[in-house]
């Protein structure tokens, strides 16, 4: 009778202990899908839309950094991107993106006109009177 008792208990320990041990798999999962997440929201994504009415905000590439508004360093990983400091991450779908930009063919139809650094370092704001259209 005691051994009995002794395995009823042990089953009931070992069965407590999968539970557990599901519920832990549960919360890290949640806890992995919520970084990404997170990471993905502080991100600058930017989808490039092929119809200048689909877009947030009309951009043009200037020849020179000096006629810039904001310097865009283009990110190779959305994690590394930041906030609105000049980092993009082009994404895949307009879904994704924080902000749909159109290039215009011409300086005078844009609402921002950017130019395209080489080096993360550079990456920034010049006229800061248009920061609002990134956000």
């Amino acid at each position: 009778m005691a051994f009995r008792g002794i395995l009823s208990n042990n089953i009931r320990l070992f069965l407590y202990s999968a539970n557990k041990l599901t519920e832990m798999k549960k919360l890290l999962v949640l806890c992995a899908f919520l970084s990404l997440v997170g990471t993905e929201l502080n991100a600058q994504t930017v989808y490039s839309v092929k119809y200048e009415a689909q877009a947030d905000v009309k951009v043009y590439v200037v020849e020179y950094e000096s006629q810039a508004d904001l310097l865009v360093y283009k990110e190779d990983y959305s994690s590394r991107a930041k906030g609105n400091e000049g980092n993009w991450f082009f994404v895949d779908y307009q879904s994704q993106a924080n902000k749909s930009i159109y290039f215009v063919k011409y300086e005078s139809q844009a609402d921002l006109k950017i130019y395209f650094v080489k080096y993360e370092s550079k990456a920034g704001w010049r006229n800061k009177e248009k920061i609002h259209l990134m956000y």
